[in-house]
Parts: C-alpha cells; sequence; structure tokens
C-alpha cells in the first residue's frame, strides 16, 4: 500500500457555483458544507472572500466552525494570486486557509495580459501574494497554476519552486480547458512532483469526458513520487462548460477500481453512504435533474432489465453489480405526499409553520422563538426561490443568529 495519501477537496462552493446560468443560494451553499463535512470530506472551497457579497455568508459559516459544527472539514477561500486580494480577504473575512490562482500557460499569460505582464511578473505576483499571506497570518495557502496542462515543464517547475520557497503547502495543477488524459497528467504530474518534492492537487475539468480519469491518474503519479495528493470534485460534476471531476465518482474509483482499491487510500474518513442524500441535495439546489446513468447516484446505476443481467444480478448481486446501493445511502422507499400539504414559504403564517416544523419533530420554547423562526424561514424562502428543504428548515431553528448573517446581503455600491 503506498505511504503517501489522497484528499478530497471539494470545490462545489467556488467552481461548481460558477456553472453557467445556474448558482446556488449561501444557505444552499451553508448546507453543502454542512453536507460535506458529515460526508468526512477533507477541505471545502467554500467560496471567494474577496467578493463583498459573500462576505456574511463566509463569516457565518467559519462561526460554525468555531462552534464546533463544521468540525473536522476544513473550509478555504478561492482568491487571485496579487496582494490586493490577500489584503481584501482578510480585510472582509476571519478565513485561515486560502488558495491564490494565477494563469501559468503562454496562451493565457499571452492572452489575458495582451503584452502588460510576462511570465517574470507572474512568478513576482504570485510569490508577492505568498509573502503577503504569510504576514496576514494564513494557517495553510496553496498556490494554483491556471491552465498547467498547456504550460512547459521547465516554467512550471520553475512557478511552483518559487511557490514552495514562499510559504505554499501544495501546488494545484488545473487541467483548466480538460485538455490532459489520463496519461499525459500522470506523466506531467510525476515529472512535476519528483522535481518540487511538493504535494500536488489536481483540478480537472471535463471538456474531453475524462475529469475523474485525470483526477485519479494525477494522484496515482503525484503518490508514486512519494507526495499527497488532494483532488478537486465537485457534487455531480457541476462546474463551467461540461463541469468538474464528479464527488463520488472519483471516491468510488479510488476505492473500488482495479488499478486502485486496497492500494491508494483516502487520508480522511469518508462515508459513503451520504452519497445519495448530498447528490440528490445538489441535484435540487442547482435546479438539474441527476442523469439516469450518473455513476451510484442515477436512476438506472443499480437497474437491470435484460434476461441475463436480471437472472445473473438476483442470483448474486456481485454477478452484475460492482459495489452495494446501501454502501451509497440508497435504497429506503421515498414517499411523496398525494393528498393534503401545508409548507413554509415566504408567505407563510404561524400555524403553517408550526404544522411544518410538528411534522419535524422541531419543538419551540415559547410563541416569540417560533415567531422569530417563522421571520427567518420567509426571508430563507425569498433568498432561495423554492421551497424549504427539511434540513435547511433544521438549520434555521438550530442555528438562528448564524442563519440570520448567511441571509443577510447587503450592496457595498
Amino acid at each position: 500500500m503506498a505511504k503517501n495519501k489522497i484528499y478530497i477537496i471539494d470545490v462545489t462552493n467556488r467552481d461548481g457555483v460558477q456553472t453557467a446560468m445556474l448558482g446556488l443560494a449561501k444557505l444552499e451553499k451553508t448546507m453543502i458544507n454542512i453536507y460535506l463535512d458529515e460526508m468526512g470530506i477533507y477541505q471545502s472551497e467554500f467560496g471567494f472572500p474577496a467578493t463583498r457579497h459573500e462576505t456574511s455568508y463566509l463569516n457565518a459559516n467559519l462561526e460554525l466552525v468555531k462552534m464546533g459544527v463544521l468540525k473536522p472539514i476544513i473550509l478555504s477561500g478561492w482568491i487571485r494570486a496579487i496582494k490586493k486580494d490577500v489584503e481584501e480577504a482578510t480585510r472582509l473575512t476571519r478565513v485561515k486557509h486560502l488558495n491564490l490562482s494565477i494563469s501559468t500557460s503562454q496562451q493565457m499569460v499571452r492572452g489575458k495580459f495582451e503584452g502588460r505582464k510576462g511570465r517574470e511578473d507572474i512568478i513576482k505576483m504570485m510569490t508577492e501574494a505568498c509573502d503577503r499571506a504569510k504576514e496576514k497570518g494564513m494557517e495553510t495557502f496553496g498556490v494554483n497554476a491556471e491552465d498547467a496542462s498547456r504550460t512547459d515543464d521547465e516554467y512550471l517547475i520553475r512557478f511552483a519552486q518559487a511557490a514552495k520557497e514562499h510559504g505554499a503547502c501544495r501546488i494545484r495543477y488545473c487541467d483548466t480547458l480538460g485538455y490532459d488524459d489520463p496519461f499525459s497528467i500522470y506523466e506531467k504530474v510525476k515529472l512535476l512532483a519528483e522535481e518540487v518534492k511538493l504535494p500536488i492537487e489536481l483540478h480537472c475539468h471535463n471538456d474531453l469526458g475524462m475529469a475523474v480519469a485525470c483526477s485519479v491518474a494525477g494522484a496515482k503519479a503525484a503518490i508514486d513520487s512519494g507526495v499527497d495528493a488532494y483532488i478537486n470534485t465537485t457534487i455531480n460534476g457541476m462546474g463551467e462548460r461540461c463541469g468538474n471531476a464528479d464527488l463520488v465518482s472519483v471516491i468510488l474509483a479510488i476505492k473500488k477500481s482495479r488499478g486502485l482499491e486496497n492500494k491508494y487510500i483516502l487520508g480522511q474518513r469518508i462515508d459513503i453512504s451520504c452519497a445519495w442524500k448530498i447528490a440528490k441535495y445538489a441535484s435540487y439546489a442547482f435546479g438539474v435533474p441527476l442523469p439516469i446513468n450518473q455513476p451510484a447516484v442515477g436512476a438506472n446505476a443499480f437497474a437491470h432489465e435484460s434476461g441475463i443481467h436480471a437472472d445473473g444480478a438476483l442470483k448474486d448481486r456481485r454477478n452484475y453489480e460492482l459495489y452495494d446501493f446501501e454502501e451509497l445511502g440508497r435504497g429506503e422507499p421515498e414517499i411523496i405526499e398525494t393528498g393534503r400539504q401545508i409548507t413554509a414559504g415566504e408567505y407563510s403564517g404561524i400555524k403553517g409553520f408550526r404544522n411544518v416544523y410538528g411534522k419535524l419533530e422541531v419543538k419551540f420554547k415559547d410563541d416569540k422563538e417560533a415567531r422569530k423562526i417563522l421571520e427567518l424561514v420567509r426571508y430563507a424562502n425569498v433568498h432561495t426561490q423554492k421551497p424549504l428543504t427539511d434540513g435547511e428548515l433544521r438549520f434555521i431553528a438550530k442555528y438562528p443568529e448564524q442563519a440570520k448573517k448567511i441571509l443577510t446581503v447587503t450592496p457595498q455600491v
């Protein structure tokens, strides 16, 4: 078994929310963090600390960390690798973990900066940002090489070495356009890890349909080279253009595939039985149905129809099922209300509200508390523009002060 380990950093709340024409409300992002923590995910890149409309949400979630509600998950923010963003992030929030991102390929340096900055300027900007992050007391920070897959080896190594010398705890290798294949990323990450001797974080996009394969191949390369690996995932593979590496698929690939099972291990306690719950919630929150053939959580993932398959699965599930649906938290019947329904919304009154919370077996100490939570639930419905889930309703009742902050967005204009 390999000495080094693979850690999962989920970026649904940073990259997943950048899915064009979609997004998540701040309450929904908070529930994602809670469910990721329950699942045992190592870290959530929970947002943009230099972006002002995120401030209340980010600080409220950091309060939940301090309270022990979000524990042991680490919450990290994404900023550009420039001093100004470090200063703004630390002024607006109490974040202690950051990822600093800047482009490294010739194409992007030339195409974005249009001659105003050269590649030496890129390294200088990045190292100055790293120094500022240290001065501001960051507990950890990583450096992201955007478009690393299209960056020449010599420059990428020099960039990563400079990041290491200025305090970066790892390098994020970004296959920003999904350009790599599993073989090319293995070779490039192996070279980078051997030369720099710093943990490698894999951030793969799915433009060619290989994000999961490239993520695990890159992680294998890092571990084979003697350093830890970190894989970026999103729930249900959400993300820009064709999305990112799907969280559940990556975990199953590491735990169940022929070349990785019992050889490459996850560095944190993963409760895979949360898979069904978190995939369903993200599907509802984003408003994107799960594909019928989605690995593990799609409607047909455990469906058998043809004679040979059905016969084989009934005799022994291992004939046609690589893993068990019970492992994923599936198998319970879903009850759909077809009669009278009382829901809590932005125009709810106290009686309907009490009926909804009564079904959840949530009690209030007095009428004053009930009306306070009702008001928060009304605002939350305005906030999400969809019926609140049981989990969201329970969260608001249990942590009303943090919920109030999460629902507060004040334009700074």
